[in-house]
């Protein structure tokens, strides 16, 4: 994929119409990356805690939120209010530089991962070659700010839950990569946008869960482990830790460790949508449309359907598997933290590990199949 197909690009075509310079134009465009991924971000989330409340209410046999707005649809922004008017507390004997650094080391690495998200064919903010490989990246720094927010409280339930976070992360990080390498290898490439146009020759049949399905699970729970949902919350587990390296947070530096947990929420399944779901592709291929309309395939009609169901289908497909990860939160029993390792270095790393292998040995028996 050249540059030509991103958002940059076109954004920069249309300045340099107005009669403004390439350099100018470059300008403008620095902060709107960011302002794009914050708002597309803060968004998400607001969605996803309507969601979580409606539908875990709806699996307790209860309404949930239904007056503020229609349908409860304000109670997250007055969630939010709530926080961002609340007292900020710094305990007397926390480490004041740590303690404020933690929550923020946190959220803006998840926030920068939404960087390489390609949302449809030209939606897409910087199609970095590399992309998989940075998100691996960046994914890795996350615990580094939950053991720091943990040891800065000065609080032994808030370091239990920070040690508990960067082990939880540090054995399902490596399952998550290896699986995410089997893809790799398959296409060819760490472009995000590589993947998807590999997965659309044919529709629903060509997307990547049906040659990887293991990959696609050991995926899932990796990811799920890696946002910290049920049943694997094991460094906020209420019941043993008070809320764990959350404990000592009020305002909007705990707003900080609520926004980075569904914001990494939405970008897991968001890439599990793009990784293993065609992303933005249609279940049915676009030349078999064309074919039932009679019309060409770059005809207008097909490519304004096209550019419009991308981002249709790539919401939908996260959104379905957000939808599972919020009823695996109430029809899920937490698992012991002995347990949650166990799974990740004895059963999750070996079988990743021998899936990749397989899928290498795989490419080179059938490349027509598994060489992207």
């Amino acid at each position: 994929m050249n540059s030509g197909l991103d958002l940059e690009y076109s954004f920069n075509e249309i300045l340099k119409g107005l009669g403004l310079s390439s350099e100018l134009a470059h300008i403008i465009w620095l902060p709107l990356p960011m302002l794009l991924v914050l708002v597309s971000a803060v968004v998400g989330v607001l969605v996803t805690v309507w969601l979580e409340r409606k539908i875990s209410a709806a699996a307790q046999q209860r309404i949930g939120p239904e007056y503020a707005g229609a349908l409860g649809v304000l109670q997250p922004i007055a969630d939010g209010l709530k926080l961002l008017v609340k007292e900020d507390i710094i305990p007397a004997k926390a480490d004041s530089i740590l303690f404020t650094g933690g929550p923020i080391l946190v959220l803006v690495p998840v926030i920068l991962s939404w960087l390489i998200v390609p949302f449809g064919q030209n939606l897409l903010i910087s199609n970095v070659g590399i992309g998989i490989f940075l998100w691996i990246a960046l994914s890795s720094i996350q615990p580094i700010g939950l053991l720091m927010s943990g040891y800065a409280s000065n609080n032994k339930y808030s370091l239990l839950g920070g040690l508990r976070a960067a082990a939880q992360s540090i054995s399902y990080e490596i399952p998550l990569a290896l699986s995410v390498l089997a893809i790799v290898l398959m296409t060819n490439s760490l472009s995000t946008v590589d993947i998807v146009n590999q997965q659309s020759g044919a529709g629903i049949l060509s997307w990547n869960i049906w040659r990887q399905p293991v990959g696609f699970i050991i995926f899932w729970i990796c990811a799920l482990a890696e946002c910290e949902r049920l049943p694997f919350d094991l460094p906020e587990a209420e019941e043993e830790l008070v809320a764990g390296y959350q404990t000592e947070y009020a305002g909007m530096k705990f707003a900080l460790f609520y926004l980075g947990s569904y914001i990494n929420l939405i970008l897991s399944a968001l890439l599990v949508s793009i990784l293993y779901l065609g992303g933005w592709g249609f279940p049915i291929p676009v030349e078999i449309i064309s074919k039932v309309l009679n019309l060409p395939i770059n005809a207008p009609v097909i490519q304004v359907f096209t550019a419009s169901i991308g981002i249709i289908m790539t919401v939908l497909k996260a959104y379905l598997l957000v939808f599972i990860a919020i009823l695996l939160r109430w029809t899920t029993p937490r698992v012991r933290i002995d347990q949650l390792l166990d799974l990740g270095w004895k059963f999750l790393l070996p079988i990743s590990l021998a899936n990749l292998l397989v899928t290498a040995g795989l490419k080179l028996a059938f490349p027509q199949f598994f060489g992207g």
